[in-house]
């Protein structure tokens, strides 16, 4: 009788588990599709118009992407609200999404001493995603009135200190010389002003990135600690970006810069979802191993 119900219960498990398989799977196209969208914003030819349509279809996937995430069991509850499965996991509002679910990750007795997950909760699939490149989050300031455009950069993990800074550019003689001093925002340490070249990479404490273009002066650039973002809010501030009015360099860095931190944002969820994908994936060859034996 025992054995009887734990087949029961893997088959419920199976059950649960395909449906969280199968809203991964379209939770990846909509990223893939996104990112191809964002690829394509990129064109310098496109017009803001242009720019604006992409917006229009961008929102149309964040609909979709909601309606993804929100997916029930069929059994009238949420497979990603943790244990408050009666609750809607995510309510959109114009910066992102509020998650109403817990970190809670449901459970079956699928053996005599075998407990299976058979979901996972919404926040660690679409909140959980790194910023930047995993180590640091490099990012221009939204007052900066100059052309500079960051990259994301390279870390070595052994120097970094989980410091903030802050970038801060002045141009000065005839003819105009730019340089930059570096704020270490924990410390207050002020480094002596060096020399601005486009291009030319910038390392301090374990960080190494680019500035390319010419930053006005006043214009300033952040390095922080990778944090933790939200899918939604990574696309509904790409929708605020391809929605710039693009009509001269400094605002042309401005789409650049928030292209390329909604790309990464983009890329680090498509991860995330491929991370759960697998974990989901051994989940049931497990079921067929219990079934088996």
């Amino acid at each position: 009788s025992m054995n009887a119900q734990y087949a029961t219960n893997r088959a419920s498990a199976r059950s649960s588990l395909s449906q969280v398989e199968a809203a991964l799977t379209d939770t990846k196209s909509l990223i893939q599709d996104m990112l191809e969208l964002g690829i394509a914003a990129g064109n310098g030819a496109y017009s803001n118009a242009e720019r604006s349509a992409l917006a229009t279809e961008l929102e149309g996937r964040l609909q979709d992407l909601l309606g993804v995430a929100n997916t029930t069991d069929g059994a009238g509850g949420y497979l990603f609200s943790g244990y408050k499965s009666d609750d809607m996991p995510f309510t959109l509002h114009a910066a992102g999404a509020t998650y109403h679910g817990d970190q809670g990750v449901r459970e079956l007795q699928v053996g005599a001493s075998r407990k299976l997950a058979i979901t996972d909760s919404g926040s660690s699939i679409f909140e959980s995603n790194l910023t930047g490149n995993g180590k640091f989050d490099t990012a221009a300031a939204a007052s900066n009135t100059g052309s500079g455009v960051v990259s994301r950069g390279v870390g070595d993990s052994s120097q970094l200190t989980g410091d903030n800074y802050r970038l801060d550019f002045s141009v000065a003689g005839t003819p105009a010389v730019s340089s930059y001093t570096v704020t270490n925002l924990g410390t207050g340490a002020v480094t002596p002003a060096a020399p601005y070249q486009s291009g030319q990479p910038i390392s301090f404490d374990g960080l190494t990135f680019e500035i390319s273009g010419q930053p006005a002066a006043g214009d300033q650039f952040t390095v922080d600690p990778t944090r933790k973002a939200s899918l939604f809010t990574t696309v509904a501030n790409m929708i605020d970006t391809l929605r710039l009015d693009v009509s001269d360099e400094a605002s042309r860095a401005k789409l650049s810069n928030g292209l390329r931190t909604a790309g990464e944002g983009l890329s680090s969820a498509l991860d995330r979802v491929l991370t759960v994908q697998a974990s989901v994936g051994s989940r049931m060859k497990e079921l067929d191993y219990l079934d088996n034996s």
